[in-house]
């Protein structure tokens, strides 16, 4: 592929400076346009960008900022995004400006008269479907609506059947089941797929939306209580303390390595398959959150052979299970994960090792606490 000049939103974080360094090693014209938040980046930033690529400190909802970075680009990589479900629920206001009102702003702009913009590629989220797909073992196939707190509080953790009320069955989720975004940040990520799919075939710009499931690997963010679990847990266990479980943590997840999402963003870049199209990345396996501390433990925590513990609360937002279907993406771009669980533990072990966390999950929790968004006992 020739060398496109590209702009990559929130291009500084956890999967941005990933894809970065993957695209300016492969020849092409970088320029990241980050705000820097210190949740994410720390009081003092220190993340390390490849060498060539362009940083723009700014917002992306400010105008000018936003026109400079967009000055001769033909490729954009929508990165930028606030990012958690709890906090999400708090901070409605600042989720939505940031995340629905951020990418308008952008789409808008990538449609006037004069854009060079070649393709669009968002950086959607599992978090959009809710709940995913389910098997009653006497109705069949169904997509449940979120869980009922009077369930919830019995300890009853599986979802049940709308129909018989059975236990479901968990089945991997598909990209036409239906969407049911059960947190703020769900909803404001499908908004920035849905603006930048609506507005990308309004105006003829190819558009692609990526639904990343749980990713993890070298370089998240250990100190955002606000990130993935594999993080949080990988904080918890490097401050000699047990990872923090709710429910009962066998909530079942689809951990994906950063690896693999560039992996996704570089094959839908390069191929015109998926162009106007929502896809999954995922692996396809499900893992429960449980099993998840347990290996994170072995190898970050081995001496101390420290158990989770289980909270049996649960949090406003969150859901059972959803891990993915990949055929899709298989299908129409040849992605194949290439990471195992097993190794990506390895990865990211190897690299938390060397860090010096701040843990704040209890300090996140008590402020959900105080919101009335845990609950139980």
């Amino acid at each position: 592929m020739t060398s496109k000049k590209i702009l990559l939103t929130g291009g500084a974080g956890f999967i941005g400076s990933h894809l970065a360094s993957a695209l300016a090693e492969r020849g092409h014209r970088v320029r990241v346009l980050d705000i820097m938040d210190p949740q994410v980046h720390g009081v003092v930033p220190h993340r390390p960008q490849a060498p060539g690529v362009e940083m723009i400190k700014g917002d992306l909802l400010d105008a000018g900022a936003l026109s400079h970075a967009l000055e001769g680009v033909e490729v954009i990589f929508h990165h930028a995004a606030a990012v958690g479900v709890g906090q999400s629920m708090y901070e409605a206001a600042d989720y939505t400006r940031v995340n629905s009102l951020g990418t308008a702003m952008l789409m808008e702009k990538v449609a006037k008269a004069g854009s060079r913009v070649e393709k669009v590629i968002v950086a959607s989220s599992m978090s959009i479907y809710g709940e995913g797909r389910y098997r009653c073992t006497v109705c069949g196939p169904v997509a449940p609506e979120q869980r009922g707190r009077k369930r919830l509080l019995s300890g009853k953790w599986e979802p049940a059947c709308p129909g018989c009320g059975l236990d479901l069955t968990p089945l991997p989720t598909d990209e036409s089941k239906p969407l049911s975004p059960t947190s703020v940040y769900g909803v404001t990520k499908r908004s920035q797929e849905e603006t930048v799919l609506v507005m990308g075939k309004s105006y003829g710009i190819p558009a692609v939306a990526l639904r990343y499931f749980n990713v993890y690997g070298p370089g998240q963010s250990l100190s955002n209580p606000y990130t993935g679990v594999a993080a949080i847990v990988s904080s918890r266990l490097l401050n000699g303390k047990p990872p923090c479980l709710f429910e009962d943590g066998e909530q079942g997840r689809d951990f994906v390595h950063v690896s693999d999402i560039v992996q996704a963003n570089l094959l839908a870049m390069e191929k015109d398959e998926a162009d106007f199209q929502a896809l999954n990345v995922g692996t396809g396996v499900r893992t429960s959150v449980r099993e998840l501390a347990r290996g994170l433990t072995r190898r970050l925590a081995p001496e101390n052979n420290v158990a989770p513990r289980i909270l049996g609360t649960f949090r406003e937002g969150d859901i059972r299970h959803c891990y993915a279907d990949i055929t899709q993406i298989r299908t129409r771009l040849g992605y194949e994960p290439r990471v195992l669980l097993e190794k990506g533990f390895d990865d990211l072990a190897e690299w938390a090792r060397v860090q010096k966390p701040l843990d704040r999950f209890d300090v996140a929790t008590a402020e959900l606490v105080s919101r009335g968004l845990v609950i139980g006992s």
